[in-house]
């Protein structure tokens, strides 16, 4: 007897899957409404995805082009002001859409959200930090020629690693242009001889003059300007 209610429950269980399955196929299959921006798309799922293999980067693209994504819309109208982003897409070592961007709202979407990281991008342009972003206008970094990964980490922007005012302070005769002290666009070293009475030679006699033989790190001993540092 037992084992006729337990036959019957299973069967009513996969009659009623089965209804569900003919009935209402989208709330059974689907993850979740779809987002707004893809919502004309709600009764034909083969737009994006292809059967048994799932939604693929080629039909995302058939949409939206790579190296449009952030620029222009999917319609191909230019996006200004703050709907503008860095169009970074063109540059992914995988273009694999469904890696950080769900089509349907809800759960799903939450798993399948991933925050952006300089390890997605490929190696060549990876450090290359003006292919996507605009270099800041400030006075300071107008004067510099280099790139930004000698002293800023893609990790983390703010704050940058290396801090004049605690290295080395550039106040009075030394408030002078970057290129004085880092020749080439060079910040990994600097010189002292940019200026026209640090030579080699008149810094070999001063230093001479109090015993000092090893004066090739100046900012070992001089932090700033000041004489008496």
């Amino acid at each position: 007897m037992r084992r006729r209610w337990l036959q019957g429950g299973v069967a009513l269980v996969v009659l009623a899957i089965i209804a569900l399955v003919f009935g209402k196929p989208l709330a059974m299959i689907a993850p979740g409404p779809l987002q707004p921006g893809h919502a004309e798309l709600a009764d034909d799922c083969f737009a994006c995805h292809a059967p048994w293999r799932g939604a693929s980067p080629a039909r995302c693209q058939t949409c939206h082009a790579l190296a449009d994504i952030g620029l222009k819309t999917a319609a191909g109208v230019t996006l200004a002001g703050r709907q503008r982003n860095v169009a970074f897409h063109r540059d992914l070592i995988e273009p694999d859409c469904s890696a950080c961007h769900s089509g349907h709202q809800g759960r799903a979407v939450v798993l399948a959200e991933t925050r952006f990281a300089h390890s997605l991008l490929r190696a060549e342009v990876r450090g290359a930090c003006t292919t996507c972003h605009a270099p800041p206008a400030d006075g300071l970094h107008r004067q510099i020629k280099g790139e930004c990964s000698q002293c800023h980490d893609s990790q983390r922007w703010h704050p940058a690693t290396f801090d004049h005012d605690t290295l080395f302070l550039l106040d009075g005769d030394h408030a002078a242009h970057c290129e004085t002290c880092h020749a080439g666009g060079d910040y990994s070293g600097y010189t002292c001889y940019g200026c026209h009475e640090h030579t080699q030679e008149s810094l070999r006699e001063k230093h001479a003059e109090e015993g000092i033989k090893d004066y090739r790190d100046c900012v070992e001993c001089h932090r700033s300007a000041r004489d008496e540092d």
